[in-house]
């Protein structure tokens, strides 16, 4: 008998090093869960504290028991759902036009020399330029309308988007590519299978900033731009500091908050999953 057929026979116990199973769904949501609620107490402590020591009085500035109380209310009626529906909705349709022409352009200026050379710097100074400059151009060309915020956001969002692509594809090595070229990627196949899936870690970085700048440039946007029939965050924040209410004004910029956290949490589960299968996280 060979011993490869006594090594089969052999009902030996896998030896699988202590550790290194997968940790309980309970115990992995409460790792992820447990210093976000650590953040938030502390938050809310701070907050509580300032209040306490009467720096401004509470109509001015309400602890987070009141502002708790308003947005329940608040919860509790359509209106600030149909805010936050108009709101998102003004959102994915800026970042996703913003995704498509900051990709493009972001691949076009790293294949052509001289377009980089013409727009490269140019990108750069968008990016870094405040969003809230461009609404009087925008309200300019568009008056007070949907079109107007739509331009700001996707000026605000593009540029990050952009430079998160030609940093990716600046930095895919030179192996890889002639690698590529001897299995035959050409044109449009070197793109598609090698350049931007090498270029991917540096692109979702990047649309991960171009959602901030688009949700920033957004909120900007519907504080300048209130459009009759269209309620919405920015419009309700407006509203609640014309009427002085301190309670509704902090509430809406909690639901705020909390949108963009969450988005946060969702770019951030995307990036991770992604090093996962790259080899570059564990977990």
């Amino acid at each position: 008998m060979s011993v490869d057929a006594l090594t089969r026979d052999r009902s030996l116990p896998e030896l699988v090093p202590a550790g290194d199973g997968p940790a309980p769904l309970a115990a992995r949501l409460w790792s992820a869960t447990w210093p976000k609620l650590l953040a938030v107490g502390l938050a809310l402590a701070v907050w509580q504290l300032v209040v306490l020591s009467g720096w401004k009085p509470e109509f001015v500035l309400p602890g987070p028991a009141t502002v708790g109380v308003e947005l329940w209310h608040k919860m509790a009626t359509a209106k600030l759902w149909l805010e936050i529906a108009t709101t998102m909705q003004r959102a994915v349709v800026g970042y996703t036009v913003a995704v498509l022409f900051g990709s493009l352009l972001g691949i076009a200026v790293s294949r052509w020399r001289v377009l980089r050379l013409a727009v490269g710097s140019l990108i750069t100074g968008l990016q870094t330029m405040p969003s809230i400059a461009w609404f009087p151009l925008a309200i300019l060309l568009f008056q007070l309308s949907e079109s107007a915020i739509l331009f700001v956001v996707v000026l605000g969002a593009a540029p990050s988007v952009a430079n998160g692509i030609i940093g990716g594809i600046d930095h895919v090595p030179p192996q890889l590519l002639r690698a590529g070229h001897m299995l035959g990627a050409h044109g449009l196949a070197r793109y598609r299978y090698v350049v931007l899936p090498a270029a991917l870690p540096s692109y979702v970085g990047g649309l991960k900033q171009g959602w901030a700048f688009a949700w920033r440039s957004l909120m900007a946007g519907e504080l300048l731009v209130i459009i009759q029939g269209r309620p919405a965050l920015g419009a309700d924040l407006q509203l609640a500091r014309d009427d002085s209410d301190a309670p509704g004004l902090l509430a809406v910029m909690v639901v705020i908050l909390v949108l963009g956290m969450v988005m946060d949490h969702v770019f951030t589960r995307w990036s991770d999953g992604m090093r996962r299968r790259r080899g570059l996280a564990v977990g």
